[in-house]
Formats: structure tokens, sequence, C-alpha cells
């Protein structure tokens, strides 16, 4: 087994194919035509030889690269000494459910000073933009987009011709010739990616401008093909930075970089490569202009410990501290969702109990709830009794004893994940019950490895994983997948942790994001705290939670994080709370791609909030001259110093709104 790869890829590369395409998450990033794989690692020195063995290489910042490997050869490639860690994808979720009113930030923009983002560049990665709406042009017409990177369309020439090319030459006056019809390839321009890259169309303000002023929408789409099919990018551009007669967003005189992210051959959400290739060119490309910007991420995933160890997350906190920069990330949409659970093996003595394991919050409520373990009968060569012997552990007279977890499966499901993870340094036996009894405990595979059991009409794979150079959980991956039918068996599915040795007891369930999982599957006893999605949880990053502004009030929905690093076994710095704060994000009017306004709701809208805020603290520091300095982690610390009180929350930073609701009129220094 290489331990250069992670967990999530071992078990894809041990699966067989027509297994892993049953999966939900598994077969991301494998390609079935090419069969190669899409790659994350993180690397030093050089990696040209690689192209040598037919191997693309896409450059990233701060060490990081994306490759496309023949599946033959991911084992051969992860070995090199220049290889330091590899991931596979991840698909990312929406986080889906008049912006100025509620957060202080009339009284800037409005009056004195007199903020508008000015100078100020917004780069939203996203699902594109109505590029035609009065939104997103200025007073004479012409876009405020600089710059739009079309990820799913495809380029005119093969990228092997196009290596090398001058920027310059993307230019609509050197690739113009005369033929027969507008938008013919061989009038307009060459389509091109940006340079460094391999996929996509890169469009920039004049060629905007071109189709924005031909006659028809026939012409204009001829001329640029990209569109919004979901409208969730157009309005989280029309919250940060939307300016029309009718509609004012937050920095309203900013100017725009759009990436659309995706792939031609995808069909649903986009990836975590295509993300970090988005952040790549959206700094890049600021810095050509010499401009700061923000970049505003709208969506995450659940899959990996939140404790920041990820290369997503690893790969975002060195790109926050390029150049003059700010990465907002919304908090997701899982705080409801029933989709993740936390608790202790140890008896709880500060909590006055001695009767076995808890498990933290109760349906999405708060505190402790004890889960009882009489669901097992006890046959023979089965699960234990609840009265197994307790364990001493290493936390003073606390002992360690077994607790048990039940999850609901709804009827229709195709496939589930579970994610368990927790201390190296503990050792659980693990059992499991399915819904109609049948019973089965794993071995223990001290040094990771695959294993398949079988209970009723369920496949189960489940992987062992260790701790890995860049992060110190150990996680535990099951698969459940259909036998003979379609489904796997629903009802309640039981898992027992039972203590061999104890130091901390804890362990922590996630499952996929309720986007893709039956709203009837979920844990009973659920834990609303630690469901803030990734990549919220990089520590550089300005993570961003929702409340109701109607309310004052913090919003079930939105993911909820961690007040110091107790809540987490990873790598989170001591004393680092998530998220940083929360602004509105119920009821979020904002441009559609029909030229109308619909009100929205999620986490994914509170943030252009919170990026639209960012940009006006720059405008006011770098580019008014206040403060030269005013970027990145300077940024956060001021938003967060200028939060205001939320109802219901007695302590800060928490878990659920971080410092506060954002205030920028306060944020400013006086």
């Amino acid at each position: 087994m290489n331990q250069k790869l992670e967990d999530l890829l071992q078990l894809a590369l041990q699966t067989p194919e027509d297994v892993r395409i049953q999966t939900e998450d598994l077969n991301v990033g494998f390609n079935t035509e090419s069969r190669t794989w899409e790659l994350i690692v993180k690397y030093h020195g050089s990696l040209d030889a690689l192209e040598a063995l037919n191997i693309q290489v896409e450059y990233l910042i701060a060490g990081f690269a994306l490759l496309t490997v023949p599946e033959q050869l991911v084992d051969s490639v992860a070995e090199l000494e220049e290889i330091e860690y590899v991931e596979k994808p991840k698909r990312f979720f929406y986080g889906v459910e008049m912006p100025a009113d509620n957060s202080c930030i009339a009284q800037v923009t409005f009056r004195h000073p007199f903020l508008t983002g000015a100078g100020v560049l917004i780069a939203v990665l996203d699902s594109g933009i109505e590029a035609r709406l009065p939104e997103f042009r200025k007073r004479d017409g012409s876009t405020r987009i600089r710059y739009l990177w079309d990820q799913t369309l495809t380029p005119d020439e093969p990228v092997s011709d196009m290596e090398g090319v001058d920027e310059n030459a993307l230019n609509a006056d050197e690739a113009v010739s005369n033929t027969t019809g507008p938008g013919n390839a061989s009038q307009r321009p060459v389509r091109r990616p940006p340079e460094g890259f391999r996929m996509g169309v890169e469009f920039d303000s004049e060629q905007i401008n071109k189709a924005l002023e031909a006659p028809t929408l026939q012409q204009q789409f001829q001329l640029l093909p990209s569109t919004d099919s979901t409208g969730h990018g157009t309005a989280v551009a029309g919250i940060a930075a939307g300016n029309s007669a009718s509609y004012q967003g937050v920095a309203s005189e900013s100017e725009l970089l759009i990436v659309k992210l995706g792939q031609p051959d995808v069909t649903s959400f986009p990836r975590t490569t295509e993300v970090m290739r988005g952040v790549t060119y959206a700094i890049r490309r600021a810095m050509q202009l010499k401009m700061p910007v923000v970049v505003n991420l709208s969506f995450g995933n659940t899959y990996g410990a939140h404790d920041g160890s990820s290369l997503l997350e690893r790969f975002l906190d060195n790109a926050a501290e390029m150049g003059r920069t700010v990465i907002c990330v919304g908090s997701g949409n899982e705080g409801n969702s029933n989709g993740h659970l936390a608790g202790s093996l140890l008896d709880e003595t500060y909590n006055g109990s001695r009767t076995g394991g808890t498990v933290s919050g109760s349906g999405g409520g708060t505190g402790f709830g004890r889960i009882t373990g009489n669901i097992f009968g006890g046959s023979p060569g089965a699960l234990p009794p609840d009265n197994a012997p307790a364990v001493p552990s290493r936390m003073g007279d606390a002992v360690a004893r077994p607790a048990s977890v039940e999850l609901a499966v709804a009827e229709y499901e195709r496939s589930l994940n579970v994610q368990l993870w927790k201390n190296y340094c503990d050792i659980y036996r693990i059992y499991l019950r399915s819904p109609g009894g049948q019973e089965a405990q794993l071995p223990r595979m001290i040094n990771g490895g695959k294993y398949t059991l079988r209970l009723e009409q369920t496949e189960i794979l489940v992987y062992f994983g260790e701790p890995a150079p860049y992060a110190v959980p150990e996680e535990i991956y099951f698969e459940l997948l259909p036998l003979e039918r379609n489904y796997i068996n629903s009802g309640v599915w039981t898992i027992r942790l039972e203590p061999e040795r104890a130091v901390t007891g804890r362990f922590y369930f996630y499952l996929p994001s309720s986007a893709v999982r039956s709203s009837g599957t979920g844990f009973y006893r659920s834990t609303p705290e630690v469901t803030l999605t990734i990549p919220s949880t990089a520590a550089k990053v300005l993570s961003v939670g929702a409340y109701d502004s109607t309310y004052e009030a913090y919003a079930d929905f939105s993911g909820r994080g961690y007040a110091d690093a107790n809540r987490t076994i990873g790598v989170v710095a001591a004393g680092l709370a998530k998220p940083d704060l929360a602004a509105p994000g119920v009821g979020i009017l904002a441009p559609d791609i029909y030229g109308r306004y619909a009100p929205f709701t999620g986490s994914s809208f509170a943030t252009p909030i919170v990026s639209g805020s960012a940009a006006l603290l720059m405008e006011w520091g770098i580019v008014r001259g206040n403060d030269p300095f005013l970027y990145g982690e300077k940024v956060k610390a001021y938003l967060r110093a200028g939060a205001r009180a939320l109802r219901g929350e007695n302590t800060y930073p928490n878990s659920r709104v971080g410092w506060g609701g954002l205030c920028v009129a306060t944020s400013l220094p006086e």
C-alpha cells in the first residue's frame, strides 16, 4: 500500500470499475474513455519528466499541480521522490436553500466614505454568469467582466498546439479572418483556454463587449457561448457586485472575474480540481492586473476530517497568502441535515454519568444525548452485549465503554458512504448490524487495507486508512452498495464501537452532502456542530455562516463549526474558531438569469455579501491608500472585530455565527 495516496483514492484503485460507478464518490476523477485519473498532487522540484510518459501536468500555485495519469501508472507516479502526496477529486455542492440593509453596508456606500469596491477584482467561481444583464455592465453598456473562463467549453485547437502561446495573442484582432457567418469559427477569435491550462475557453473584456454589441441574441451567443443554466452564479455575482438602475449589490463598482466551473462531460456538480484551477487562475490574473482580489466560493462537500488537513484546504491556505488576496467560503447547508454524528466512548465523568459512551447532539439539538445499546441480541459470534467490560482510559478516572450509532437509511437509496474519523491512538472493535438483524464484526487491520462483507442484500466495502504525512486522524470508510436489486437495504443500520484502548475515545461520523441523499437518510441523534463543509474549514479562508435577518438569528441550516480546537481531531490550530462570522442568508434578493429578481436562501448567498464587503475594505485600504496592507488575514481581523451581536447568541466566538453578524461600518478603522 502506497502511503502517499489518500484513503479514498486507495479504495477507488482497489475497487472494480463496475462497482465504482455505482457509488457517489469513488469514480469521481476517472475518465472511462481515456482510462486516466485526474489527481491532485503536492510536489517539490520539477515534474517535467512526467510529460515524457504521456502524463499531463497543470501547474497550480504554492507547490500544487494537477495530473492526468493513465490508470496503470498511478502507483508509479506516486512513488516518485518529487511527489509528496496524492488525492483524487471530490464533488462540490452548492449551498442553496436587498443584501445591504442588514450588514451595516449602506452606512459606508451611500454616505462617507462612499465605498463602491472600485479598483478591486471580485472573482466568482460558480455556475457561470448571464453577462448580458445590466447588473454586470457599466453605464455606457460595456461589460464589468475583465475575464470569463468557461471550463465547460471546448477549445478550437488541440491543447498541445497552444502551449507557450503569448496571452496577447488571445486578442480578437489577431485571430479574426473573413468568412461567411457571424460566429463562424474562422471569423471569431480562436477559442483557447487560459495560458497554462488545458480545458475550457477564456474570454477577455474586449471579446465580451463585441458579443454584447451584436444586434441579435443568436449572434451574441455565437460570439460568447458561455451561459449560466442554473442561475446560481448569476445570483452570487449580483449580490457581491451587481449594479443597475433597479438593483445594487455590495461592491457595485468592483470589476469581475468569472470562472464557470465544470467539464463538458460532467452532468452535475463541480469538482475540487476545477476549483483549484479557478483559484490559481484568479490569483494569477489579479497579479497581472496589479489589482487586489476577493475570491468567492459558495460551495463545499462533507468528505474529510474537517480539520484543515486535506490538500484542498492546504492549497487554499497557501493561495490566501499570495498577492493581495481574500478568499471567502460558505459554511454550507448541512447544519440541520442529520449528516454528522460525534461522540466519545469515555463514560464522561464530566457529565456525572458512568453508564456508557456518549454521542453529542440530538437530531440537530445541543448537548449530550446518551445512546443505549439494547438493540443487540448477542447471538453466537455476533455483537457483544452492552454490559461489555469498561476499558481504562488516559483521561483521569474516566473509563471507556461501548457506544452504538444508529443510522436511518430511507427507501430507494442506490448507494451510501459513511466516514468514521478517529484518533489513531484509540483502538476500537467495530460491529455492524443491518436493518434485518444480520450482524458482523470487522477485522482489525492495523496497517490499513480493504475488507468486503455482505449483510442482507447490501455489499459493504470497508477501507481502513492510516495517518498521512499531512494528517493525524485515522479514517474508516464504508461504502454500501446494492446486490441483487437496485437499492441498499432501508431501515436502521447500527454501527457499534467497542474500545480496546482508549486515549481520547472520540469518534466522528459523516455522511455525503444532503444534496445527494434522501431527506430520510441520516443519523438518529445527529450532531449539528462541525457540520461546516470543506473547504470552509481551511484556516486562512474567511468562513461565512448564515443568519435570518428577519429574526436577527442564526439560520439552522447553516453549517456549524467549532469554537476551539477541542472539537476536532486533526491539525486545526489552538484557538481557531469557525465560522469567522455570519451574514444574511435567508430570502436574499438577487438577479436571476431571466432579468428578474428573486429571493435566494442558503449560505451560498451569505458568502457574496461578505465577499463584497471585503472588497469595500480593500478599496478603502489599498485603492485609496489608507492601508496598503489591508488584505488576507488583516481583512478577516477587521471584519471579526466589527461583527455585531445576534439574537440567541450569548458567547462569541461560537460554532454557529463565529464572532457575530457582519457589520461593515464598524469594521472600518476610525
